[in-house]
Parts: C-alpha cells; structure tokens; sequence
C-alpha cells in the first residue's frame, strides 16, 4: 500500500512540532531535536519537518510503500514514462535506511519513492548535511544535494 510523503524544512522546530500536532490530533510518531514525522493512517501520509534545508518550505514530496515489489513497479513506470531517475540503494537518511529513487517535476520539484528497510539513530552520515537543502534529495535538481553526498551514502 502506498502513502503520500510531504518533507518541509523549518527554522522553529519546535514551533512548528507544537502547530502540526495540533493540527493531526497527537504528536508525532518519531521526534528528534532536528526532525519529527508523523504516519499519519487518515490521511495516509508520512508528513516530516526538520530544520535540515536551506529554504524553508516544501523540501521534497514523494510516494512510501511497503514492499520492494511496489518499489520496482514504480520505478518501471517512470522509466516507461523516459522520467530521469537517480537510484539509492540502502541510503540513510531522516533516521532511517531506504531503498529509493528520485525524479523531480516539471517545476523543479523533487519526488522522492522509497521502501524503508528499518529505523537507525542518525538523520544521516554526514557533518555536510547541514551544507545544502533537502537530505538525499535528486541530483537532477539543481536546488538540493548532489545525491552524492554523505547524507546519501
């Protein structure tokens, strides 16, 4: 089954944890001095915040799915579609390591499908994360990481 993500980049953590609890009817489902996620079953969303990025704002949406089977079958449609897709095996990234790809929109707007392998201690691996928006973001993209940084490796 799938569930739409939503990543947004905040200067006030905090703030923002205390706005969007309010607004979801509880707190979030992971919560870290960087970061908060809520899975959310009604919508069924995985909507993060950190303060990772740059701009603040939407930093990447994407597609979350439960198995590596619906991974393939996605990724097969965009490679149907000729969508330029940038491929992570075992990346980890916001406290956890996902098999994933990226693509990004006609506007510039990166997307992000993944299937989580498990839940680690870390956001990522690096000290330069903190050097350019959004975490593990499409290379294609001008406006995050390379995809090749630490926080991807």
């Amino acid at each position: 089954m799938k569930r739409f993500h939503v990543h947004l980049s905040v200067d006030d953590l905090d703030a923002s944890v205390k706005f969007y609890a309010a607004m979801f009817g509880g707190p979030p489902t992971v919560l870290k001095p960087d970061y908060a996620k809520w899975m959310l079953e009604d919508p069924r969303v995985n909507f993060a915040i950190s303060k990772r990025g740059f701009q603040h704002g939407i930093d990447h949406v994407g597609i979350q799915v439960d198995s590596a089977e619906e991974l393939t079958v996605l990724r097969e449609q965009t490679a149907a579609a000729d969508i330029a897709t940038t491929e992570q095996t075992n990346a980890t990234c916001c406290y956890a390591r996902s098999d994933k790809y990226w693509i990004t929109d006609p506007q510039g707007i990166a997307w992000e499908t993944f299937h989580t392998l498990e839940s680690i201690p870390i956001y990522g691996d690096s000290e330069r994360v903190e050097q350019k928006p959004g975490c593990c973001s499409n290379p294609a993209s001008p406006s995050v990481d390379s995809g090749s940084g630490p926080c991807c490796a």
